[in-house]
């Protein structure tokens, strides 16, 4: 496999699973033919990553080979009159703002870290804290430059007739290696954020803030205390906010501490987590306005570099759900109250609904609904246990997960989730895989 070197320290965000690949990271567009035919002969097929910021294993090819975007990270043009961005998969929407906000410019929608390329952006549909407004990126995706295993590459359109366009939005990389994106900014007057930030004592005192303000606010979000018990069940903090009308359209310095080591396992454990909770929402959920940099409010964890090593080398799985409003709050209750019990808590819970605004692609996440994302430390059989009991829950209420974030969804829920999964498998390619496909056994 020319190009390919054999690898052992490519890993997804959470750490899990461990594995051997053999990957070629291209600097040019034509450098992508040969590769792409080499690596889909190779065992396990062909997967091509970004930066690897999806937590489970969708971002990985353990034992095939994996073609790194990264390099391919040029733009392509720029129309200030109309916000039109075209550029190749492998820019990251780091570099994407850098760019962009200067001219007035900001991303219709961005997840919670900057460190994702615009071809992973895609191919996970990812959604922000504004889906109630603007739903998720596939909504803003205006052409796709596809290249199948086969050679042939296709440029695809919202007005595709195929059904190729909207399986390879939120497709998990599987229909072909996405080389080039065409997306519609958001045009912004300034790059500084009106924030109001709301303590809440419980779970319907969320339900009703979010209710309140979606309809005059464009992001909404709330920090919940994931092991609050009692009256006190699913407390947190709310924060609503806009973009400023006016002021400074300036790139937010980004550079910050990383963590250098893996931290040791203890200090995650009930005491600590207990601690940081009560500590976080008495001093930080104060009610109160401010005005700050886009950065803090969309990017708080991209400030410290390697954040995930604080979960120790085992790594950590995040859980993100979704479930309809029908059930949302019995549902949110119980999961919550199913993590108390065990003290397996986050200091990352983050607690959101979603608007009804669908999403072209057919293996798309959100739908309207409450969802609700933890991280929790590797702790062997327990975690698993516990993510299980969840799952429980969450497939009573008519839900389903996140492939980007859960490193061990199983393949059922996956299936019962996903109702639109026979329309997508006439548009794999059969050279492109994963670890989580295989996994799927689909």
């Amino acid at each position: 496999m020319t190009g390919f070197l054999p690898r052992s320290d490519v890993l997804p965000w959470g750490r899990i699973p461990r594995t051997h690949t053999r990957i070629a990271r291209p600097s040019f567009r034509d450098e992508l033919d040969g590769l792409i035919a080499d690596g889909s002969d190779a065992p396990n097929h062909l997967l091509a990553s970004g930066l690897r910021r999806s937590y489970g294993d969708s971002c990985i090819n353990g034992g095939g080979a994996m073609i790194d975007m990264t390099g391919l990270d040029h733009f392509v043009s720029f129309d200030r009159s109309t916000g039109l961005l075209v550029a190749e998969a492998g820019v990251s929407l780091a570099d994407v703002l850098k760019l962009v906000i200067p001219a007035g410019y900001f991303l219709p929608v961005t997840p919670g870290t900057k460190f994702v390329t615009l071809g992973g952006a895609v191919a996970h549909d990812v959604h922000g804290k504004n889906h109630h407004r603007a739903g998720t990126i596939g909504r803003w995706i205006r052409q796709l430059d596809l290249m199948r295993t086969d050679g042939v590459e296709r440029s695809l359109s919202r007005e595709d007739t195929t059904g190729a366009f909207a399986a390879t939005i939120g497709g998990l990389g599987l229909t072909g290696v996405i080389t080039r994106v065409t997306l519609e900014l958001m045009p912004v007057a300034s790059s500084n954020m009106d924030v109001q930030t709301i303590p809440f004592r419980n779970l319907s005192e969320f339900f009703a803030l979010a209710a309140e303000s979606e309809t005059t606010y464009d992001y909404t979000v709330a920090w919940v205390d994931c092991l609050a018990k009692g009256s006190t069940l699913g407390r947190g903090i709310f924060t609503r906010a806009r973009h400023g009308g006016d002021g400074q359209l300036r790139v937010h310095p980004a550079a910050g501490p990383s963590v250098p080591l893996d931290a040791p396992g203890f200090l995650l454990n009930r005491l600590s987590l207990t601690a940081f909770n009560e500590i976080y929402y008495r001093f930080a959920g104060r009610r109160r306005r401010t005005t700050i940099s886009y950065h803090p409010f969309f990017y708080p964890l991209d400030v410290v570099g390697s954040w995930n090593r604080l979960y120790g080398r085992r790594g950590f799985y995040q859980y993100q759900s979704v479930v309809p409003p029908a059930n949302a709050e019995p549902a949110t209750a119980e999961m919550l109250r199913t993590i108390a019990e065990t003290g397996q808590g986050s200091f990352l819970a983050v607690l959101k609904t979603f608007g009804d605004v669908p999403s072209p692609g057919l293996l798309s996440f959100p739908m309207m609904g409450t969802t609700l994302a933890l991280d929790f430390a590797n702790r062997g059989p327990s975690t698993l246990s516990l993510l299980d009991k969840l799952d429980a829950i969450v497939r009573e209420a008519g839900g389903r997960l996140y492939p980007a974030k859960d490193g061990r969804l199983p393949s059922a829920m996956f299936q019962a989730g996903y109702p639109a999964l026979e329309r997508f498998r006439p548009h794999i390619d059969h050279g492109m895989s994963s670890t989580f496909w295989r996994r799927m056994n689909l």
